[in-house]
């Protein structure tokens, strides 16, 4: 007499536990939904079954029952006289001999085994599975990092293009971490990055693409200064102190216009902190760039008079029509409103919005007509204002 094999013969059955199981860890390991998995491995146990039974329609089902660990895949068809397609029909011969009571016109759910299925069809299953679950992942990490558009984040350098000099970025920690592109524009001029730094970043935007989420970050972005004020300063992070504009010029001088409603809190002082600690840290944060911090106005002329800092202002002369301005500056001051190359006037532009003349105090009064010699600068680049 043969002997009995002590091993339970291997089938192809799904076993139900071991799904579940399977499932969970999923849900655990890399947080997808177990709802949105089980409709994914639905859709692939289906699309296996139709694989190798051409003519297959909207008559297959799958319950997958949690509470007894069961996983069950059914085929309806209908009892008829004339069997047309098999896949979804069949005799009234055929139904009795699984259901005695049937009769024409019934319709008969029948089991499938999932051993059934081949070997193409079987693939094809598994290739729908790691697509929904790769789906699944992008779609959390874009989830995840389209909330923190606008935001500060802070990425380990993973490597840097020798030709371009782009630097590569890993944000976020685990399964929804994700590689962020740092190009050469948004890279500030003088900073130097090396792999397995870790930096400060700027998000600009999240976009969608084939291989997943596309993340663009910024070090020159005005938006930055902004975060970084936000972080280092409890007043503007609770709306005691507005930013109402931010001009930048990336690793050289950024101009901060600032508010209070408060009239018993100093806008300028919140900013700067006790013995400048505050403005401090952003400053060591951004690499020694200098900071200047302005008093916002709703006057016109004060505002641009404060946004000249840290020149000394005589006079503004507003015009409305076209948003421009003569500044009359002392003559020994002229240089100062200018600055280097015309950075500071240029900078209070942009943070203004107003196109800028500046004229020494000596130069001969001309209301309507610039001279030559004038300095006439406006907002041409982007600019951070009150949102």
């Amino acid at each position: 007499m043969p002997k009995k094999n002590a091993k339970a013969q291997k089938t192809n059955e799904l076993d139900g536990a071991e799904f579940f199981a399977a499932i969970d860890l999923i849900e655990k390991e890399k947080g997808i939904p177990k709802a949105y998995m089980l409709e994914k491995i639905t859709q692939a146990l289906v699309s296996a079954y139709k694989r190798d039974h051409e003519g297959a329609g909207d008559n297959i089902s799958v319950e997958a029952d949690e509470e007894r660990g069961t996983v069950r895949m059914f085929v309806k068809k209908d009892v008829v006289e004339e069997v047309d397609n098999p896949c979804t029909e069949m005799s009234l011969e055929m139904a009795r001999s699984k259901l005695p009571q049937a009769q024409l016109g019934d319709v008969i759910r029948i089991e499938i085994k999932t051993r059934d299925f081949g070997r193409i069809a079987a693939q094809t299953a598994r290739q729908v599975i790691i697509q929904g679950m790769r789906e699944a992942e992008r779609g959390m990490i874009y989830d995840e990092f389209s909330s923190k558009e606008h935001e500060i984040l802070t990425g380990v350098v993973t490597r840097i293009d020798p030709r371009s000099g782009a630097a590569s970025l890993r944000i976020g920690s685990g399964s929804e971490a994700t590689e962020a592109f740092l190009a050469p524009g948004e890279q500030v001029k003088g900073e130097s990055y090396v792999e397995g730094m870790r930096l400060r970043v700027y998000v600009v935007e999240v976009r969608r693409s084939t291989k997943g989420p596309q993340v663009l970050i910024s070090r020159t972005h005005p938006g930055l200064v902004k975060r970084l004020f936000e972080l280092e300063v409890p007043e503007i992070y609770d709306g005691t102190v507005e930013v109402k504009s931010i001009a930048r010029e990336a690793g050289s001088r950024t101009k901060l216009a600032v508010w209070s409603a408060d009239p018993n809190v100093d806008p300028i002082g919140a900013c700067v902190g006790p013995r400048g600690q505050r403005v401090n840290n952003i400053v060591e944060e951004l690499k020694g760039e200098k900071v200047d911090i302005v008093k916002w106005s709703e006057d016109p002329a004060a505002y641009i008079a404060a946004a000249l800092s840290p020149a000394d202002v005589v006079s503004v002369d507003v015009h409305e029509e076209g948003k421009s301005c003569r500044v009359v500056v002392p003559d020994d001051q002229l240089s100062l409103a200018i600055g280097k190359e015309g950075q500071n006037a240029r900078l209070a532009a942009k943070l203004t919005g107003w196109k800028i003349d500046i004229k020494p105090e000596s130069a001969p009064a001309d209301e309507d007509v610039a001279d030559e010699d004038d300095v006439i600068l406006e907002d041409e680049d982007e600019v951070v204002t009150e949102e």
